[in-house]
């Protein structure tokens, strides 16, 4: 059947099982969103209040359901507003297909009114790039591009298209989707090795990266985990792959996990290393990281192997298939003198914060509780990103949602969206800080348009919080530009957008308002007050081992 390029973007994106889009419209891509409007009984597009806002919602829905997310902007401004989105999923892996529409054919490269090259403005932070100038080429290179985000390591395609495109017609002809799978480069006996390597411990240490939540491989993590006997740690993108419930979870490893795990990996004799990429924020000085250990590490990416730590086994492919071989072959282990000695450390060196008043990490334990552990966490970037790792118990992977890799300020509020569109029968709370929330507070508009019920909370302590920590202790308390006292009313602002809004000042009134946000059937905002000097513990000074990781008691005998 001949069907206009539009028509073929939309039928193309049905074939993808794609049911939601988010986006914002203009001049170039309008013939695409006419045809979104005469199938709007198809595919769900969320309106979003910047095209910013739309990236990172479709970012949030693609992680909290492990499907590609899609984002649609105009040219110019509206395709380099998706640029920080973008680059964002392609930091932390995430599928993702930004389609844009360019200015018609004969006038690219004329500087044209809102024309840029977004293929090549994107070109280091996506996985490919295409620009349509043939409407013949369109169907297949759609097909194509969502085969990309979704296979391997996953990560964001951009599809831009001239508009005459999106107006001219081809024949067009249905396909189902299409898979690429690609060959695992492991052999039977890298597998034996591994077990080899395993069985031979005597100190092992699992150390859990967020490819395991990509590979979808939580089942195969906690086999190898019974089978093992070991302790193990997550990083920041990993939260919920074990039930943190479990005895053998001993929290965060790195700049700010636990004094345990960072503890854990520097004495341990052996470091399973399952879908992680040695990042700075995990190891600290790298030269000193798991000095004691040799190091088995199982990832979907040859570049990752030996990038930032020298390692001494690897494993390249699929982390849920190459698990559910080594489980196989494994032999069941038992480690009780090793296991004691954690747990005399981790009784030794406890998680702690100030009871006498309202803290974030409060906030996270009474949400946990009143959420029965059971919510979907978005975060922002900073302090509250860490306690939210920290305070909050995950059980299952996919619910803890945060930008790790870029470290992106005003990105929770979008995800939170998206995760909520994704997931509609999940609570979603997203956590901020105060210097987040004023980035994209608008998308606030976006939840109360369609009236998503997420729970905004804004810890609000009237600085850059994370910032004003390192000012704190190593820049002699210069804070420059890093307090926030303004004349923003945060309650006043969010009821100004359509949502309910409470200012949460102790416990009791942060109990009340969350059991009216958790009733709610649109956004709730809860500004939540708490001390700019409250500071997250434990941390790893730049350039340290994470075996010198320091909290307020360090402190406090220096």
């Amino acid at each position: 059947m001949e069907l206009t390029g539009a028509q073929i973007v939309i039928q193309c994106l049905l074939e993808q099982g794609v049911d939601t889009v988010f986006g914002y419209p203009g001049g170039t891509i309008l013939n695409v969103y006419d045809e979104l409007y005469k199938n709007s009984d198809k595919i769900r597009h969320i309106l979003t209040s910047h095209e910013q806002g739309a990236a990172h919602a479709a970012d949030g829905y693609a992680r909290a359901t492990g499907k590609v997310g899609v984002c649609m902007a105009t040219s110019g401004p509206g395709a380099t507003n998706l640029v920080t989105g973008i680059a964002t999923a392609y930091m932390d892996s995430v599928p993702l297909v930004a389609i844009t529409c360019n200015v018609n054919l004969p006038l690219l490269g004329k500087d044209t009114f809102q024309e840029v090259d977004i293929v090549g403005i994107t070109m280091p932070i996506t996985k490919h790039g295409y620009i349509v100038k043939d409407v013949t080429a369109l169907a297949d290179t759609i097909r194509t591009a969502f085969g990309i985000a979704r296979s391997g390591r996953p990560g964001p395609v951009i599809i831009d298209i001239t508009k005459d495109v999106t107006a001219a017609k081809c024949e067009y002809t249905p396909e189902k989707r299409r898979s690429i799978r690609l060959s695992n480069r492991y052999s039977a006996s890298d597998i034996h090795d591994a077990v080899e390597l395993i069985e031979s411990s005597k100190r092992p240490f699992l150390y859990v990266g967020g490819g395991t939540v990509i590979a979808n491989a939580s089942d195969e993590v906690r086999e190898l985990l019974s089978k093992v006997d070991a302790p193990v740690g997550e990083t920041l993108m990993a939260q919920g792959v074990v039930d943190q419930h479990d005895s053998h979870y001993t929290g965060m490893i790195g700049m700010h996990g636990t004094k345990t795990s960072n503890y854990g990996v520097s004495h341990c004799d052996l470091l399973i290393t399952l879908g992680a990429r040695f990042s700075d924020r995990v190891t600290g000085n790298a030269k000193k990281f798991a000095a004691q250990a040799k190091i088995l590490q199982i990832d979907v990416d040859a570049a990752e192997i030996n990038k930032n730590v020298k390692i001494d086994k690897a494993v390249i492919g699929n982390v849920k298939d190459v698990l559910s071989q080594i489980n196989e072959e494994l032999t069941p282990q038992t480690h009780k003198e090793w296991m004691d000695e954690i747990h005399a450390y981790e009784a030794e060196h406890p998680m702690f914060y100030d009871h006498s008043r309202l803290t974030c990490p409060r906030i996270m334990e009474v949400l946990d509780e009143m959420t029965k552990g059971e919510a979907i966490i978005t975060t922002d970037v900073g302090q509250h990103q860490m306690w939210a790792a920290q305070y909050y118990k995950y059980s299952k992977p996919r619910t803890f949602i945060t930008s790790g890799g870029l470290g992106t300020m005003g990105y929770g509020l979008g995800a939170a969206i998206g995760a909520k569109i994704g997931c509609p029968d999940k609570i979603v709370a997203n956590i901020g800080g105060d210097g987040c929330f004023r980035m994209n507070l608008i998308e606030l508009a976006t939840a109360s348009r369609y009236n998503i019920p997420v729970i905004e909370i804004v810890i609000d302590n009237r600085v850059l919080g994370m910032v004003r920590q390192w000012q704190t202790l190593f820049y002699g308390k210069r804070y420059s530009q890093t307090v926030l006292e303004d004349k923003v009313d945060f309650v006043k602002t969010s009821e100004g957008l359509g949502c309910r809004a409470f200012r949460v000042t102790n416990e009791d009134e942060l109990r009340k308002a969350l059991a009216e946000g958790l009733k709610q059937e649109g956004p709730v905002v809860l500004d939540c007050m708490i001390d700019p000097d409250d500071k997250v513990f434990p941390m790893v000074s730049p350039g340290a081992s994470i075996e010198e990781a320091f909290d307020a008691s360090d402190l406090k005998e220096e």
